[in-house]
Formats: C-alpha cells, structure tokens, sequence
C-alpha cells in the first residue's frame, strides 16, 4: 500500500486521475494492477469519445481476468496511450507514468474534488 502518490486522486473503483493544466490523466492504480496480474491486453476507446462519471471506458486482460476500466468524471477522450496496443506490460511496470491510459477534457474540472485522496484510497484498501 505504500505506492499511492499524495498529488492524484482515486476511486473506489481503482481507477487514478491526475490533472494535467485543462485536462486530466487516467489510468488504474498499483493496487488494481497487482491484482490482475501480467497484464496482456488494453483495450481502449476512440479520441473524441464522450464519457459520463462511472461509464465504462475500455478493458485491461491479464493472465487472471477482464475487468472493465470506469471514467472517474465525465469528459471526452483528448488523448489515448497507444503504446499500450504494443506494451501492455507497461501497466504492471509503471501503473503512474508510462502506463496511464488516457487523457480526458473534463466537463467540469472541479468534479475531481468528490474523488478520493490518497488517504482515503488506503483505507479504502
């Protein structure tokens, strides 16, 4: 549980966000990567893409199980890491950095307020 940044926000869903300027980056947590496993697979969505907060925005495969992948606010895709198509890998080597997902204009900025802080996120876990 020690690899939570401090300056991102989390939800109970294991998804991360971190804003970036005007638009924010996504991706699933150390956590939620740990417990799929060698990730083998990201599926994610088109660039233009509008999302609700809570709608289902792609898939990560691994060794164990599917699972799908929530938009933490609601926002269109700006930008995806297409890497991913070519290093799934990246998620469970730097969940954080190389293997976020996607970035996302969000239509209200200040819904990042009601996710979680890395203090709530580890008692959550």
């Amino acid at each position: 549980m020690n690899n939570i940044p401090s300056d991102i926000k989390y939800t109970k869903d294991h998804e991360w966000l971190k804003i970036e300027g005007d638009h924010v980056i996504v991706g699933i947590t150390h956590h939620a990567q740990g417990s799929l496993g060698d990730i083998t697979f990201v599926e994610l969505p088109a660039i233009g893409n509008g999302y609700a907060a809570g709608e289902t925005f792609g898939v990560v495969e691994s060794v164990k199980a599917a699972s799908d992948l929530y938009m933490p606010i609601a926002g269109e895709v700006i930008a995806i890491n297409d890497s991913l198509e070519r290093n799934p890998e990246c998620v469970n080597e730097s969940p954080y950095n190389e293997g976020w997902m996607i970035k996302v204009k969000p239509l209200n900025l200040h819904d990042v307020e009601r996710l979680l802080t890395a203090d709530q996120y580890k008692k959550l876990l």
